[in-house]
This record gives structure tokens, sequence and C-alpha cells, in this order.
């Protein structure tokens, strides 16, 4: 079950909204299903013509914000959508109302036996999920405390999901990136762009931020790209640069200037003090100018690389985890450097599923490992070296299978670490690869798997050819710590 909090400003809107048709999905029979009180009194009457009469429960809900005057929040209206997965049983109104109770309980806006809670209800017009609406302001003219509410709404889903034996799904770790608002959505569907920006700054930034070894590098491979760059200065020290945000030319706001979004909002291990986290590592100088006749010992050292980075996967997952904390990240750069270079969509694909796999819990930093360095250092010179040549397009398929090989490796350590999200997210990228019909990058892959012995790789570590088309399957979503019943 997934939980998901939005805010907003004005509780008859949203109410008028959920009673109405929809626009995104259809609404049949909506209805209160629990609420600050019984349902019964809580539902809209019916009117004359069929409509609904809301003045009551607007009226009901808008009394405590009118008492905390302006002390409130700019936001005062919380909303909760509640929805169980695609496979899991059609739950009823009883059990739907439980979950609105476990949410509001764990996050402490209405806890059990509270009775000057915040007046909320929940909305059902749908087989699959409920809608809970609350106002911030509690009935003893105090203010709620929503601080990571959230996380408490995705216990309450997990406790859900084992009380009714739902679907299960990963703990919220904050490695998940910032998805892209409704708005920017469908303002991509509106203006025919192949992607949301949001998504493809955070691609571009990781590209470069994989292919550079230091600051200056890294804001160079981003203009570039022609992504838009700004950095922000310290107000006390001036010159020193304490972060930066990024811009697609193409996305402007009404004013007709860019729209820019600080690495952080991309995703958490993107911001400037991670990113020199990540750069003073221990990984070596910048790659140099990659002469045409180097090329192919670029791609064989990066596939050298990977698999070496497999193997001591394998010797540690069983008895120290942790000796490989850093691999994961650096697959994610081999495999974003990569999929630059050899501009393949499958590989494209690949390494934005994998993205969350390469993430510590909480945006920590793991330590660094030989293996890890490896890796990293392979990722700068094949950013350097560019596109694939005449002579060398068997070693890049060799390489991509011995990804491929790895990533397996990353999901194995991930599930053996418990992280169920950074796990799927590793099978999800290996599914990218092996489902694809044996062309392009994928049939060089297992082309190449007759040339592995020339790099030690076993001849087992090529990816299996599947049926044309992409993957279906999804990085489960975020979710917070073990609940307790």
């Amino acid at each position: 079950m997934i939980g998901k909090v939005l805010r907003g400003t004005r509780v008859e809107g949203l109410l008028y909204y959920l009673y109405g048709p929809g626009r995104a999905n259809e609404h049949v029979n909506p209805h209160i299903v629990a609420g600050w009180r019984h349902p019964v009194e809580l539902e809209p009457a019916l009117r004359a013509d069929g409509g609904r009469d809301f003045r009551n429960l607007i009226g009901l809900l808008n009394q405590p914000l009118a008492a905390l005057g302006g002390d409130g929040y700019d936001e005062p209206v919380w909303h909760c959508v509640a929805r169980a997965a695609r496979d899991d049983r059609i739950l009823d109104d009883d059990e739907w109302a439980q979950v609105a109770y476990e949410i509001m309980n764990r996050t402490g806006l209405a806890a059990s036996g509270d009775d000057d809670a915040v007046r909320w209800v929940a909305v059902r017009h749908a087989d699959d999920h409920i809608h809970i609406v609350a106002t911030l302001a509690r009935q003893d003219g105090t203010k709620p405390k929503t601080w990571n509410d959230f996380y408490r709404v995705r216990e309450a889903c997990q406790a859900v999901e084992r009380h009714y034996g739902l679907k299960v799904t990963a703990p919220g770790d904050r490695t998940a990136a910032r998805r892209p608002t409704r708005s920017e959505t469908e303002q991509a569907r509106r203006r025919r762009w192949a992607e949301v920006p949001r998504i493809a700054l955070r691609r571009h930034v990781t590209t470069a931020a994989a292919g550079a070894a230091s600051e200056e590098e890294f804001f160079r491979r981003l203009e570039a790209s022609g992504v838009l760059v700004r950095k922000r200065f310290s107000q006390r020290t001036p010159g020193e640069v304490t972060g930066y945000a990024v811009a697609l030319p193409i996305q402007l706001n009404r004013t007709g200037e860019p729209v820019w979004f600080g690495g952080g909002k991309l995703a958490c291990d993107l911001t400037l003090p991670k990113l020199r986290t990540r750069w003073n590592g221990g990984s070596g100088a910048p790659a140099g100018a990659i002469d045409s006749a180097d090329r192919r010992q670029v791609w064989d050292h990066a596939a050298e690389a990977a698999a070496a980075a497999a193997a001591h996967i394998r010797r540690v997952v069983a008895t120290d985890p942790n000796a490989a904390a850093d691999i994961a990240g650096a697959t994610s750069d081999l495999l974003h450097v990569a999929s630059s270079v050899l501009k393949d969509r499958r590989l494209r694909s690949a390494a934005d599923a994998f993205d969350r796999a390469a993430r510590e819990p909480y945006a920590r930093i793991g330590g660094t490992t030989p293996a890890g360095i490896a890796l990293r250092r392979a990722a700068r010179k094949l950013a350097s070296a560019g596109t694939t040549r005449s002579g060398s397009t068997i070693a890049a398929g060799a390489m991509v299978a011995n990804i491929v090989a790895l990533m397996n490796a990353v999901a194995q350590l991930r599930a053996v670490q418990g992280r169920l999200a950074q796990a799927v997210a590793a099978r999800s990228a290996v599914q990218c690869l092996s489902r694809t019909a044996a062309s392009g990058v994928a049939a060089v892959s297992l082309l190449a798997a007759a040339d592995f012995p020339r790099t030690g790789v076993p001849l087992d570590s090529a990816p299996v050819p599947g049926k044309s088309g992409r993957s279906a399957a999804r990085p489960e979503p975020s979710a917070g710590r073990r609940p307790r019943l």
C-alpha cells in the first residue's frame, strides 16, 4: 500500500473534486468511510437536484482553522491518498476505515483517544484507494505538528499490509529520487516533450558527476551537455560556491525565465556537499584525453573493473556486505556514463531504473573500497574516451555484459542487506537490458561473450536475451521504519 501526502489551502475545493466526476480517473459512488465523527453524521446531504450540500461539512472542518487565526500553516489542508497495489484484494469500507484510523493515529494528527485532535474525513470513490482530508488546526486551539508525516504514513501502510495480508512494500529510507509533480507531467505532455525536465536534468547531473573528478570539471561537463547552470555563492565568504541549480533551456516559467532545480530537488545524493564527498573519496585525478588507439583499452579496462567488482561482491555478500559499500554507487556512475557514450535508449532506461539501487539509506555516504574506486576511475576514462569507434564495438559489448552481471550482483547484495527498494531497482535495471531483442547493444553484449576469456570474465556472466519490449518492472515506492501494531 502506498501513501502520498499533499498540502492545500481550500478544503471546499478538494471536497468538490473528491465528490465530482474526477479528472484522471472516474469517481464512482463517493462517500465518507471514516472521520473524527461517525461517517453518517458527516456525509454531505443530497439536495433535491441530486447534488450534494457540502456547507455543513465545510463549516465543521474550517471551524478550528478560524479559531486558530493567523497562527496556522500557510497551507492548512492536509490531504493523504492511500492506495492498494493492483494485485491486492479489494478492501471493504470498514477495512478502509481502519486504514484511515491507522494513518491518522501514527501521524499524530488524530491519535487514538485524543478528543482535541484535528478534524478529518476519509472519502472513498474507487475500489483501490481513499482520500483523507484534514484541516491543520487542533480543536483545543493549538497548531498540530506535521514533522515527518510522510514517513509516519508509510509506517501505517506497512502495518496495514501485515494486518490484512497485502503486498509488502519497501521501508522508507529516503533513497527515492524526487518524483515529477503532476503539473510537470502535464506540461511535458502538452508540449510533447520526450520526458519530464526534472528526470532529464537528474540524468544530466548524475552523468556529469560520474565523469568528473572535481567540482570545476563537473560544471564544465554540465554546461557542455546543454544544461543551464547557476551557482549559489556564500554570503559570508565571497567567491565560495555553496550550491548549484540547473535548468533546461526549453522549460520556462510564465515570465520567460528558466525553471531551476537545485541538486537536492533532483535526488538526495546530488547536493554539492554530497558530490564533493564523492570526489574526495580517493578515486584519483581526472582522466586526460584519450587517443583513438587507446579507446579499445578503455572499454577493456571498464569491462575488467566491472567483472572485478562483481567478483568482490560475490566474495563478501554472505559474510560482510558492508565491505562492498560503495560498489553500488560506482556501478551507477559507470552505467550512466556508458549509456551517455553509447547513446543507447536501453542502457539509458537501465541507468534510470538502477538509480535508487545506488543510494545508501538516509543519504549516507558509504566508505570507499578498491573495487568501487576502480569503477569510478573507469567511468571517468570512459567519459573522456567519447563514443565508440570501429574496432571497439566488441569491447563495448563486453563491458555492457559485465555491467549486467555486476547489476545482478548488486541486486543480490541489496537483498542480503534487507533493502527491498534497492534490490527491486537493481533487478528492474537488469530487466531493461535482458528483455530487449538481440539487436543493438544487447546483441553486441551477447556476441562479446565469446571474447570473455580475453578479459577474464566467466561465460555465464552474459545477459540472457528476452522478449522485445521495455521492462514492466518498477521500483517499489519508499516507506518508513518498521511499525508496531
